[in-house]
């Protein structure tokens, strides 16, 4: 193993820095890992820019990244499910303790969980990482590392589809074809919807929603009205959708999914076992999302790609010996 563990470090806002640390050791329940891919999310570029995100504010130096798969190079005394070598995606977040959230099957809303590169947590944009071993997730053979770090995103699209209730003959409204609109795009069609809109406004992310199946791209404008852009969505379907999902966090998007059908859908959070099954099975292909790679030593060009707005997905590769997908 080697002795420095590089990692992509947020000191301050705008202040991003590649440093050596050290190379943690795993707990009973841990397994360190050895980090193949990771994403850069629109939360890593915020937190970047502005040092805080609402209540969370980056007071200390903090590790970015939490898209994430990597392999295991050493377990906890505790760990029976995994071994040294296997290959997982990891679930960014753990609950700390056994509160009523976990009790009731919803851990995710504990407010005492660890989540990777929300502070005071580190994330785990660095070569080695530690994390709960029951939150890494096997990969199946037939699953590349990139796809691993794609599950995050992806269980989100899933989680949206499901609490929308997307299901066969389905229509539906995307707003905003980014990474989590995209993914949202390819679980609506795998799930059985029939027509997807799909809204931006960058024509090159139209494009790609176009050739993984979106059924219609409506280019928008920062200043269009939402009851305007309801209209035009009406027209294109020929009807109201029954479903909208909202990806883009801008108030008009908002607005336009009120408007234009009887409830839309917010989204956040995770549906892992499902996301690797429709990755292992074929039915939905996220690779394409992947417009650029860069080696871990090269965050800053990264990071500054994501920030601009260039592609779709940004992958850092964080194993010196492999860099392919």
């Amino acid at each position: 193993m080697a002795e420095e563990n590089l990692s992509v470090v947020l000191h301050a806002p705008g202040d991003l820095r590649v440093e050596k640390r050290p190379i943690p050791e795993p707990g009973p329940n841990e397994v360190l890992l050895q980090m193949h891919s990771v994403g850069i999310c629109g939360s890593d570029v915020h937190y970047w820019q502005h040092g805080r995100i609402g209540e969370y504010v980056v007071t200390k130096p903090m590790v970015l990244g939490h898209e994430a798969s990597g392999r295991v190079v050493k377990v906890g005394s505790a760990v029976k499910h995994l071994e040294v070598g296997d290959r997982v995606a990891i679930e960014p977040g753990a609950p700390r303790e056994m509160d009523e959230f976990f009790k009731n099957g919803r851990y995710n809303l504990s407010p005492t969980i660890f989540f990777c590169a929300t502070p005071p947590d580190d994330g785990n944009l660095c070569r080695y990482y530690k994390h709960s071993a029951n939150f890494c997730y096997k990969l199946p053979d037939n699953v590349t590392f990139e796809e691993g770090a794609l599950i995050e995103p992806l269980s989100v699209g899933i989680h949206a589809c499901r609490r929308a209730g997307v299901t066969l003959g389905s229509t539906v409204l995307i707003c905003g074809a980014g990474p989590i609109g995209l993914v949202s795009l390819l679980v609506a069609k795998a799930m059985g919807a029939s027509q997807v809109v799909i809204t931006d406004m960058i024509p090159e992310r139209l494009t790609m929603a176009k050739e993984l199946g979106a059924d219609f791209q409506l280019k928008v404008k920062s200043d269009d009205e939402p009851q305007h852009l309801a209209k035009s969505v009406e027209e294109q379907l020929g009807a109201r959708p029954h479903v909208a999902i909202e990806c883009s966090g801008v108030e008009s998007s908002v607005q336009t999914a009120i408007y234009v059908c009887d409830y839309s859908t917010i989204l956040h959070l995770l549906s892992w076992p499902m996301a690797i099954a429709m990755l292992a099975s074929g039915k939905v292909n996220v690779k394409p999302l992947v417009t650029h790679r860069f080696p871990l030593e090269q965050a800053a060009q990264a990071f500054e790609t994501t920030r601009q707005g260039l592609g779709i997905k940004v992958m850092l590769k964080c194993d010196q010996k492999d860099q392919k997908p």
